[in-house]
């Protein structure tokens, strides 16, 4: 029992089994092979203890009737196969399941061998107590085994056989008793475990208080789900933008219809994480609204702690909302899932691999879990790995435990494309990858994303910023650089891969839509000014200061780090012959090192979106 429990709850810590339901495998077959599997390795192990004990000669098993004996353990062997699944629905650490289920298997066997020896022959216990007793799987496994091992013992002081069939009908025989108990336990048990795991697995939660609470709830019926865990002064005043208000009025449109013809929608979402000890609520994801038609990309960009990783939870069933819902191919994410499952890829946060198995073996697993067989599954496992390029260097056919990050994020990556997925889900998927595999995958995504919705989270990059290497050792101040400290220092977003792969950009900050549309569109709304750089000693920054100034008086200054300095100008004010110019008669009067005049870009989108957002909320 605890190595059946230890693999399955491993498979729950490590969240393999809802990897393999998020590409379409059901709990119905799930239970089915891994009920086979156990009961086909059992089986085998228990033919060869019973064939070792008798070539050795063991009266246990030569005297007692071989098919008494098969029927004893086979039906206990079933009975612990149904006892791990149960177990495990409430666990979810290994350690925690091993080590109960070693406290049990060691305690329980103790208590049995000493209560039942002394009952039994002890005579003053009642019998029919023993029997009550013998519900306790660890009692009726010794009862068994006593019996078996009282009749080889008369069998080698008589020379009579052991146990046989005829002697299940003797009132002095506890045989029959435990056979019944046993099989009753399983066939009772039996249907209770798969409900049990069937609602943790929904739920993916394995407290027991939890299971009893939504076994206990009633599930919603109605499209739009109100629920009141939200705390009523999560209000937020402030002027919705145009974009955002847009992108609600669609969604409003979108749910009126039966058949929207629109691949994702989410309604209000949101998601509150409670706090513990005292510590206030998590607002991670603030009443977000989205439609997402098939054969588009959208790109969610946003500082750590936006809320991306938490919508796409949500979105793949690793956490519940707290209100709101979300339709997938017309398919509510609370009470749908499982429909859901069969037609969506996802390229997690974290990679979730089987550490024994191979990249190829993990793209075959996940291909036939796509309805693929045959020559088909051959040549999609070998399209996959090639756009990853994981077919260099034998390293398709070697086991992950021996894949570099970069390698298994690659994996991650074909597993979530392979087959015909219509929703693919990717949270931040060019993490750890060098810049010619990130290549490939944006190769990957375009080719994918024709007939297919697909939202990508982008990931942070190092920023590279050549004005730390120009001679200045000194540590700016933190008013200085006080944007890179709210979205992480020295870190930007991959706004290169947003920009190619992604039809339309959406950016979050604290939970919140900031902004939504195609990049061109938010790079000429937000955009509409030149970003001046230059890079001087400190000494001459106040005439750099006064040169913006003079370009421009209301130019504005987005950031300053140890004498190198970036302005904003209004294109409609400034020309860029007036700037080169000025910039030509400061170089005849100060040491200018370096200096750029650039149109804005994505990512200068970004910092301006995020730091307005962020400077909002702290005045609010």
């Amino acid at each position: 029992m605890q190595v059946m429990l230890t693999y399955l709850v491993y498979e729950k810590q490590h969240k393999l089994r809802t990897m393999m339901k998020m590409h379409g495998l059901g709990n119905g077959p799930y239970w089915i092979i891994y009920y086979a599997y156990f009961l086909i390795l059992s089986t085998v192990y228990l033919v060869l203890f019973v064939i070792f004990g008798a070539l050795i000669g063991l009266n246990f098993f030569k005297t007692n009737d071989y098919g008494i004996q098969f029927v004893f353990f086979f039906s206990f062997i079933n009975l612990q196969i149904v006892l791990s699944f149960l177990a495990a629905t409430f666990f979810s650490k290994v350690n925690t399941a091993q080590a109960i289920a070693y406290l049990y298997i060691f305690g329980s066997g103790l208590m049995a061998g000493s209560l039942i020896r002394n009952f039994l022959e002890g005579g003053k216990f009642p019998r029919h107590w023993i029997t009550v007793l013998e519900i306790i799987p660890a009692f009726s496994l010794y009862r068994g085994l006593y019996e078996l091992s009282q009749y080889a013992i008369r069998a080698s002081e008589t020379g009579n056989p052991g146990i046989q069939w005829s002697d299940l009908n003797d009132h002095t025989n506890g045989m029959r008793d435990v056979m019944i108990i046993i099989i009753v336990e399983w066939l009772v048990l039996l249907p209770v475990a798969y409900y049990f795991d069937y609602a943790a697995s929904v739920g993916n939660s394995s407290g027991l208080l939890s299971i009893i609470k939504r076994l206990l709830r009633k599930n919603p019926t109605w499209r739009r789900i109100a629920v009141n865990e939200v705390a009523d002064n999560d209000v937020h005043v402030e002027m919705e933008k145009l974009d955002i208000i847009k992108e609600r009025e669609t969604v409003d449109q979108v749910l009126q219809q039966r058949n929207s013809g629109y691949a994702v929608v989410c309604d209000d979402l949101k998601k509150v994480y409670h706090g513990k000890d005292g510590n206030p609520d998590k607002y991670a994801v603030r009443g977000l609204s989205l439609a997402l038609p098939y054969g588009e990309c959208l790109g969610i960009l946003g500082p750590n702690g936006a809320g991306k990783s938490s919508f796409i939870s949500m979105m793949i069933g690793f956490s519940k909302p707290t209100s709101g819902n979300a339709f997938v191919q017309d398919f509510s994410i609370h009470t749908d899932m499982e429909n859901i499952y069969n037609s969506m890829g996802v390229c997690p946060q974290n990679d979730m691999l089987w550490e024994m198995l191979t990249g190829r073996e993990h793209l075959q697993f996940y291909g036939r879990l796509k309805s693929l067989s045959g020559s088909a599954l051959d040549l999609a496992v070998e399209e996959s790995l090639r756009s990853v390029n994981l077919l260099l260097g034998g390293a398709a056919d070697k086991q992950v435990r021996k894949y570099s990050g970069g390698m298994k994020r690659r994996l991650s990556i074909a597993i979530s494309l392979i087959g015909d997925a219509k929703v693919v889900y990717m949270d931040e998927p060019s993490t750890g990858l060098d810049p010619a595999s990130r290549k490939s995958l944006w190769t990957a995504v375009k080719q994918a994303k024709q007939d297919r919705a697909i939202i990508l989270t982008s990931n942070l990059q190092p920023m590279s910023i050549p004005s730390l290497a120009l001679g200045h050792s000194c540590f700016p101040s933190m008013v200085a650089i006080k944007p890179l400290v709210l979205f992480g220092i020295f870190a930007a977003h991959s706004m290169e891969e947003a920009e190619v792969l992604c039809d339309r950009l959406c950016i979050m900050v604290d939970g919140r839509l900031q902004c939504i549309g195609r990049p061109k569109e938010l790079i000429a709304r937000y955009g509409g000014y030149y970003v001046l750089t230059m890079t001087t000693s400190s000494e001459f920054e106040r005439e750099v200061e006064d040169l913006a100034l003079k370009l421009l008086p209301n130019a504005r200054k987005v950031y300053h780090l140890s004498g190198t300095q970036k302005y904003e100008l209004s294109k409609q004010q400034v020309r860029i012959a007036d700037v080169f110019m000025a910039v030509e008669n400061l170089k005849r009067r100060v040491e200018v090192q370096a200096w750029g005049l650039a149109d804005t870009t994505m990512e200068d989108v970004f910092v301006k979106v995020a730091t307005g957002a962020q400077s909002s909320d702290e005045l609010s």
